[in-house]
């Protein structure tokens, strides 16, 4: 059987477009996300076993060991908590300074469109577990 030069194009227009499909599927798989079971973060209590777990598992540590460990983390948690509730004011003067100012530059109108926006973000943050964070 003799090939005609239409016949060669199309098997190369053929091989060319396989290969892309092969290309395109492959960049898919290759850069697809990973899914997680998990939604969100650990939470505190999920997240420091886990940490305990490593630290026994591949330190090796001794039951005193352990022990002295979780009074470590106690006391870092409490001074953590306590340097969060000694700023948390001084965030908050200013977070609404900022409100302030650009409700300032604002018109009635876009007050009270922008008053929704920070209700709508509160409750994402709420949602998430974040509390509020800086503003933006």
């Amino acid at each position: 059987m003799k090939l005609t030069k239409l016949s060669v194009a199309l098997y190369v227009a053929l091989l060319f477009l396989s290969g892309v499909a092969v290309g395109a599927f492959g960049y898919r798989l290759y850069t697809v996300a990973p899914v997680s079971a998990m939604t969100g973060r650990p939470n505190a209590a999920e997240y420091r076993k886990k940490y305990l777990n490593e630290m026994q598992t591949r330190l090796k540590l001794d039951a005193g060991q352990v022990t002295r460990l979780d009074g470590i983390l106690d006391e870092t948690r409490s001074r953590f908590h306590a340097v969060r509730e000694r700023t948390k004011p001084e965030f908050d003067t200013i977070r609404s300074e900022q409100v302030e100012r650009v409700n300032s530059i604002l018109s009635a109108e876009q007050r009270a469109e922008y008053e929704k926006m920070r209700k709508e973000r509160d409750e994402r943050e709420k949602q998430s577990g974040r509390g509020q964070g800086p503003g933006i």
